[in-house]
């Protein structure tokens, strides 16, 4: 479940964002508040891939996006991710976004989403570790809200970016 997104915690994370970032284009009720993973340990794991820069890409059933969100993923959206503990850690922008089935995801993706280790496995064991968890996540969460998973459920394959963050040192 994500906090509510007008607590202050999140309210001033994304107002020193919006100071920040210099954008007026930008409004506090357009950045989706979101998490990653079903688990605060899940969380804090995925938030530490991002923060350290390993972890460029994610993928989500578009079932439990469209039943969680009101906005469709789209390239240019922003998004504050919470950790385990609910806490605000960076706002992600999404670069590309791509429909397809699960059994359809790449290895390439794969690779993107930077949960394998080592970080330099060939491709097939990557896609295998990544079907792997993915099918195991998607097993825990889809029949919460009437679904199983399947080989040709339709997954959104997100790339991303990171824009900001008060842990991350800027690079020279």
């Amino acid at each position: 479940m994500i906090p509510d997104r007008n607590s202050p915690a999140i309210q001033d994370f994304i107002d020193r964002f919006l100071k920040s970032s210099g954008r007026s284009d930008i409004r506090s009720e357009d950045i989706v508040v979101d998490v990653f993973g079903d688990s605060p340990a899940l969380r804090d794991q995925l938030i530490a891939l991002i923060l350290a820069g390993t972890k460029t890409a994610t993928c989500t059933d578009l079932w439990s996006w469209e039943k969680e969100q009101d906005t469709p993923i789209v390239p240019g959206m922003l998004t504050l991710a919470l950790d385990g503990f609910g806490r605000p850690r960076c706002i992600i922008e999404t670069v590309k976004v791509e429909q397809t089935t699960y059994e359809e995801v790449t290895a390439e993706f794969a690779r993107a989403e930077g949960e394998h280790e080592p970080l330099d496995l060939p491709d097939d064991l990557v896609l295998e570790n990544w079907r792997t968890y993915h099918w195991a996540y998607y097993s825990r969460v889809l029949p919460g809200i009437g679904h199983e998973p399947t080989l040709d459920m339709p997954v959104l394959c997100e790339h991303f970016r990171v824009v900001y963050s008060e842990e991350m040192q800027p690079k020279s």
